[in-house]
């Protein structure tokens, strides 16, 4: 909180010694949008109705963000954004919790509003920029999650420069999580352990390096430390090939290696993954194709009582607590494809209806199939052998694009899963999730 001080006290010396002109632009450059969402997800399990969950929200954010004011003459400049965000339940399901809105443990029911709200100061020279306070960063090693009714966020301060040419660099320190079903800050952890705040994590460091090749290729590396849990290296090439008039190829390979951190508090971690990525447009018409698979021996863990009985213990890809996604892995959904020695294949189709008439409607189906899982580990009790998930999506998204109610936007998204021989997976769901959004441009 002292930085936050400190930074907060430069902002306003130095917008006190801009010109009124300048300081005119921090206003007159700004951006404020009202964003609605209303927000409804079910899920249901096979044979299981007592483990079934889901909600019915209405969020309202305000997303502020001012221009910049100069700095005198040295080519500084400052402003700050503003995001408040709240949410409302619209049904009065309390069983489980959803995982998006809040949920007490103690009373075993779901909120019933919360709200949070966040601010970042910012400062640029040139074609670099300094951010402080709430971040929503969109890295290969940390993103922020916009999948559920109100974003993850993370506070810290947070560095991006395109000064020197074709290259982006990345810096970043975050102490906290704000995840998308919590109002409040908590240190960083390991999933699929819960959020805490005990101080044992100090925070997440950050760097990484993007680099334009040339107009077809392009190369990444970022590197992540989360205090005492995990330190994770990406590395990824990424093409981009125009094939005639109307297709366009993107194909890409990344691979992420994740070891154990300092102390370690989260147990021995041993994993590799990689990702091999392709898609092909021609006009309204997508294909994609993806493998990925797993390697190493993550799972050992030093103290598994501290673990919640209803949690399972096994070796997977290592992410954060709080739900926090990783899109960078090709096969991420709800299955997400990560357990030990698993393989996993995806196929995505998706066609975009303004060709026949219909501007604004777009439809993909989504399919995943994974093999190979290992199950030969103690936390896995009796079930022994290699086990096998698979994952079906499908999405219809259609934005209004003209006229009064210009902009609305309706989502349908529905999942079904199935698992074989998984451990901690007794029974398969099915999920159906309706957003409706809107955006007011002040």
């Amino acid at each position: 909180m002292r930085c936050y001080a400190l930074w907060m006290a430069f902002v306003g010396t130095s917008v006190g010694i801009t010109s009124p002109q300048t300081f005119a632009d921090f206003f007159e450059d700004s951006q404020t949008q009202l964003k609605l969402k209303n927000f409804y997800l079910d899920r249901q399990y096979d044979g299981a109705s007592n483990r079934n969950w889901g909600s019915w929200s209405q969020a309202v954010t305000l997303d502020a963000k001012s221009g910049y004011a100069a700095v005198g003459d040295t080519g500084i400049q400052v402003g700050v954004d503003l995001l408040a965000q709240y949410a409302v339940r619209l049904d009065g399901r309390d069983r489980n919790q959803d995982y998006v809105l809040p949920y007490d443990s103690i009373e075993h029911k779901q909120y019933r509003q919360f709200g949070k709200v966040g601010a970042t100061l910012k400062a640029k020279y040139s074609q670099t920029e300094l951010r402080v306070g709430e971040i929503l960063p969109v890295t290969p090693v940390l993103v922020y999650d916009p999948s559920r009714q109100l974003l993850t966020t993370y506070n810290g301060v947070w560095l991006e420069s395109k000064d020197i040419k074709n290259t982006k660099l990345t810096l970043g320190y975050l102490n906290s999580i704000n995840a998308r079903y919590e109002n409040q800050p908590m240190d960083f952890g390991l999933w699929p352990y819960p959020l805490e705040h005990d101080g044992k994590v100090k925070g997440m460091s950050i760097a990484g390096i993007d680099y334009q090749l040339n107009k077809n290729w392009a190369a990444s590396y970022f590197y992540a430390n989360v205090d005492n849990i995990y330190q994770q290296n990406y590395f990824a090439v990424n093409n981009k090939t125009t094939l005639g008039t109307k297709a366009k190829l993107d194909s890409h390979v990344r691979v992420f290696d994740n070891r154990d951190s300092g102390d370690a508090i989260r147990g021995k971690i041993d994993n590799q993954a990689l990702s091999l990525g392709t898609t092909l447009t021609y006009g309204p018409h997508s294909f994609g194709l993806s493998y990925q698979q797993m390697f190493g021996n993550q799972g050992e863990l030093k103290n598994p009582n501290s673990i919640p009985k209803d949690i399972p213990v096994a070796p997977y890809f290592p992410s954060l607590a709080g739900w926090v996604p990783q899109p960078y892995l090709d096969n991420w959904s709800v299955v997400s494809f990560i357990r030990k020695d698993e393989k996993s294949v995806g196929l995505t189709y998706s066609y975009d209806f303004k060709d026949v008439g219909l501007n604004g409607l777009t439809a993909t189906v989504k399919y995943w199939t994974g093999w190979g899982i290992d199950n030969n580990y103690e936390s896995a009790g009796t079930l022994k052998g290699h086990g096998k998930e698979r994952e079906a999506n499908v999405i219809v998204n259609y934005v209004v694009p003209e006229g009064k109610f210009k902009g609305l936007g309706v989502q349908w998204m529905y999942i079904d899963v199935n698992w074989h021989n998984v451990y901690g997976q007794l029974n398969d769901l099915k999920e159906n999730r309706i957003a409706t959004t809107y955006t007011y441009k002040f």
